[in-house]
């Protein structure tokens, strides 16, 4: 499958997802029940997507973008890693 179709593929899981969210009765509800009380609402939510071909046997079979390390280094904030700290998580 190409890439094309890959993009496409997130394009549509991204608006089934905002859909989703946008129509959701419960959602809807309580965005009007903050509303009523004088305060706008901001509702940002984060999803990400991502694509790892199968082999043959059903399994995930990771293949490594050409010239790309399999190790990254990440730059953290002190601030990064005092949450991660208080998720149990050691930044290193």
């Amino acid at each position: 499958m190409n890439d094309d179709h890959l993009k496409e593929y997130r394009r549509k899981l991204e608006k089934a997802i905002n859909e989703a969210l946008t129509e959701s009765p419960a959602i809807n509800s309580i965005i009007h029940e903050i509303q009523d009380t004088g305060y706008d609402v901001f509702l940002i939510v984060e999803a990400t997507v991502g694509f790892n071909e199968q082999n043959e046997d059903g399994e995930e079979s990771p293949k490594p973008k050409p010239g790309r390390s399999s190790k990254v280094k990440l730059e953290l904030t002190s601030q990064d890693e005092r949450f991660l700290r208080q998720l149990k998580i050691s930044p290193e």
